[in-house]
């Protein structure tokens, strides 16, 4: 037994030195575990609400079906992020989620640059868009609208005090005065029937016309009277709307070609109409009542 245990031994011992000799055996990887891929989330989406109202009370039930809506976010008072809080807000939210409420859907909010908006919505990239739209023949070739939820009057807007014109037919007759707009918009479209194109300045949004006006680098801007009122706010002191009106349009939502949301949505339109909804909220950001000035958003 001792030799057998020698024996034993000196095959253990022999083993061992084998194995420590051996190049170390390459490990093999583990499998990944194997996921579903992620949803994607646009960076500038916001954050979601959830689906609102629900089956037993809405006008047109879309059982919670989520709604992407490209908004610009730099569009007073329709569309704005507060500085002071980093929260989106203004018209197009409140009315979008009262929109929603009476439908059982969920408001998605996306960030979009104006330029690209409307044929972002036609080549079918959002839902829909709102973003104080107006309704004309040329974008009908490519989109549809909702029916108009308000009719605004394109005004200018000037710095407070501002005697030197009080038309745009005034403006036109000076070739020292410049006036400032956002470019592709049909305020744009109107500048240039009395305008030169050489002394309108187009921006890429409208704070950046309105900040351009208060600094005098533009005599005065043509805007929607709505908007207008909205870049007021605390800026009353600085800002006025001036001269009649240069031109009337209606606002509306802006949908894909054929798309099936215009019908539930024009029907929560209505009911908002019937109730005195929309007049409430119409009022809340389109008079006086509303406070929040371009230095309070971003």
């Amino acid at each position: 037994m001792k030799r057998l245990s020698a024996f034993l031994s000196l095959v253990v011992l022999l083993a061992l030195l084998l194995s420590a000799c051996a190049p170390a055996a390459t490990p093999t990887p583990a499998a990944e575990p194997t996921m579903a891929p992620a949803e994607a989330t646009p960076a500038a989406e916001q954050p979601a609400t959830g689906c609102l109202g629900s089956a037993d009370k809405a006008v047109v039930d879309l059982n919670c079906r989520k709604i992407t809506i490209a908004v610009e976010n730099a569009y007073l008072p329709f569309n704005y992020i507060l500085v002071s809080t980093g929260e989106p807000g203004g018209w197009d939210y409140d009315a979008l989620r009262e929109i929603c409420t009476r439908l059982h859907c969920e408001p998605v909010f996306v960030e979009s640059a104006w330029d690209s908006m409307i044929q972002s919505v036609a080549d079918k990239q959002y839902d829909m868009a709102a973003d104080g739209v107006t309704i004309t023949e040329d974008r009908k070739k490519i989109v549809d609208f909702s029916e108009g939820y308000i009719s605004v009057n394109q005004r200018l807007l000037v710095r407070k005090g501002e005697t030197r014109f009080k038309t745009i037919e005034d403006i036109a007759a000076n070739q020292e005065f410049v006036l400032g707009t956002q470019s592709n918009t049909t305020n744009y479209e109107t500048a240039k029937k009395f305008l030169p194109e050489s002394r309108i300045k187009a921006f890429e949004q409208f704070p950046f016309a309105v900040q351009a006006l208060i600094a005098g680098d533009v005599d005065a801007v043509i805007i929607d009277e709505t908007a207008g009122q909205g870049y007021q706010g605390e800026n009353a002191d600085k800002l006025e709307l001036i001269g009649p009106s240069i031109s009337s349009d209606e606002l509306g939502f802006v949908f894909p070609k054929g798309s099936d949301l215009v019908e539930p949505v024009n029907k929560a339109l209505e009911a908002m109409k019937a109730d005195g909804t929309l007049d409430k909220l119409n009022a809340k950001y389109f008079s006086s009542e509303f406070k929040i000035g371009s230095g309070d958003v971003k």
